[in-house]
């Protein structure tokens, strides 16, 4: 397939891909446990914001888990669930609960609505009645934080007081109105340091940038000893004027990087300010395009190593012209797959298809996009750099709100983020949820790289004494230490490049400074070509 499309081709498609490079945890972008600074705090109304589990059982049968949140005042839901204990609820009377009544709770957990007095009063007339513990119906499907006000009495309180979303306490509500027993358990269990999720997602990530660095090194060798060959066959004039149709690469220039900033950032901005279903469901589509593309040139790539004489067959197609007899083989079966990932993506297992299309289509991107040198490497992610830090750091400063983050959990589709991430469910999490990684984290350190495997292939260096290697451990390091600081942070979402960048691009360039080989890497990059004796300047 030929491509004659210039750099700027690639850069919305590098736009899109970037959005997912915010390392968070699953849901919420938090820990379990975790405290606001901007929360008022008082002796005895200091407690940390846990997430609870709320356990259900209506007439005997258990019904689905709800999440809900604990108050800064009161005692603390218990952390191990077999240390709580179930309890019988009951709706609250007045349902505000704003008012004592002779209605006794002893040994029950009431349930009441929000609003019309405060939460600590809520508490006192629960307390007061005898319950061991209140749950809170929100008026939205937001866990709004419950504080205490500067006028409030809190101090003796000594229930736990939980706030559910809209939904899930309406479930509650209606069941007890419709005259059903309704016993509930609450507890707070913590998530565990490290679980096997996170250590799969860094060999997925560290296996998809290795996978595709051999493949782009290959691949520029090939193309190089074809160059060398062709030379010796067809005069150089014929050569100068079909050179530029054979290029199947697409070399990044530092304004394209430049551009690729300012539109990561615009879209970014899009994205927060009018994402909606509709929105979320274009992005979907042209994820599977890609999806669909990356997946078919990868095995049409590995079926013509195995068949070479297929790989050398074509049809003319009305429209396309002459197409790879592989591409029409392979394509109804990636066709069908990304529609299937699409339709059934909310089952347990689509995860397995969303990062089968999205590792093809990272390897794909870095088959075809490329770093000419490590100028234009610095400029790249240098700027990726500035862009995950501000978009996650700065961003709440401008807008209230961690902008990158918000977008990654999906607060305004129900919790459905972009799909431009690869995930793993966490296994022994009692949470659940996934351990995510964004495509930039993977795409952007891995353009450089694999600029490194093909620059120790060009100048042919060993591999201690080449940069791959080395490049290759501080991208590992890197991402090692994105999820260290990950867990140091009660899990609040990390920009990844934070991290990954100054071990990769940092090795690489203190490497070339310290072998004196920096200004080879820093303007020429790819000069020589890979095929014995020949030297060409394609840079």
């Amino acid at each position: 397939m030929r491509r004659n499309a210039g750099t700027l081709k690639m850069v919305p498609l590098l736009a899109v891909l970037i959005l997912g490079q915010v390392l968070v945890q699953p849901g919420w972008c938090s820990d379990t446990s975790h405290d606001d600074a901007a929360a008022p705090k008082h002796p005895g109304c200091d407690n940390p914001f846990e997430l609870v589990k709320v356990r259900n059982w209506v007439d005997g049968d258990e019904e689905r888990d709800y999440v809900g949140i604990s108050a800064r005042f009161g005692t603390l839901v218990e952390d191990v669930e077999q240390q709580a204990h179930s309890a019988p609820l009951t709706l609250a009377d007045p349902l505000s609960s704003c008012s004592y009544s002779s209605k006794k709770l002893t040994g029950q957990i009431v349930l009441v609505e929000r609003g019309n007095c405060t939460f600590t009063t809520k508490a006192h007339v629960a307390q007061a009645a005898g319950a061991i513990a209140i749950l809170i119906k929100n008026n939205k499907e937001e866990l709004y934080k419950m504080v205490c006000d500067n006028n409030d009495t809190y101090s003796d309180i000594h229930i736990p007081s939980v706030m559910l979303p809209k939904s899930a306490g309406s479930t509650l509500e209606n069941a007890l109105l419709a005259g059903k027993r309704v016993k509930v358990l609450l507890y707070s269990p913590h998530r565990p340091v490290v679980d096997v999720a996170e250590i799969f997602l860094w060999l997925m990530a560290v296996g998809t940038v290795l996978c595709a660095s051999l493949w782009s090194a290959w691949s520029a060798k090939e193309a190089a000893n074809e160059h060398y060959r062709r030379l010796k066959e067809i005069p150089e004039s014929f050569w100068n004027e079909e050179k530029e149709e054979e290029k199947d690469v697409i070399d990044i220039n530092i304004a394209s990087a430049l551009l690729f900033l300012v539109l990561a950032s615009v879209f970014l901005v899009l994205l927060y300010l009018f994402m909606s279903d509709k929105f979320l469901l274009v992005l979907i589509i042209v994820f599977c395009i890609g999806g669909v593309e990356g997946l078919q040139t990868c095995l049409v790539a590995l079926l013509s190593r195995w068949f070479p004489c297929a790989g050398g067959m074509y049809v003319n197609v009305p429209y396309f012209g002459a197409v790879s007899a592989l591409t029409l083989l392979v394509s109804p079966f990636c066709i069908t797959f990304a529609t299937l990932w699409a339709v059934y993506r909310h089952i347990s297992f689509a995860w397995i298809a969303q990062d089968t299309l999205g590792i093809a289509l990272i390897i794909t991107v870095l088959q075809i996009v490329r770093l000419p040198n490590i100028k234009v490497s610095t400029v790249l992610l240098s700027c990726a750099f500035f862009y995950d830090i501000f978009w996650v750091f700065i961003s709440p400063y401008i807008f209230k709100e961690s902008v990158m983050i918000v977008v990654a959990r999906g607060d305004k589709t129900g919790g459905e983020g972009i799909p431009m991430l690869l995930k793993v469910p966490r296994i022994y999490d009692p949470w659940g949820g996934y351990s995510i990684i964004g495509f930039g984290d993977i795409l952007l350190p891995g353009l450089l790289v694999s600029f490194a495997l093909r620059y120790d292939w060009e100048t042919r260096k060993s591999v201690v004494k080449g940069y791959f290697l080395w490049t290759m451990i501080g991208y590992g390091i890197g991402l090692f230490v994105t999820y260290v600081a990950l867990n140091l942070m009660d899990g609040n979402g990390q920009p990844a490049l934070l991290y990954i960048v100054p071990c990769t691009l940092g090795t690489i360039v203190l490497l070339g400074w310290w072998r004196g080989e920096l200004k080879a890497l820093w303007n020429k990059g790819e000069t020589q070509k890979l095929s014995s004796g020949s030297s060409t300047n394609t840079a």
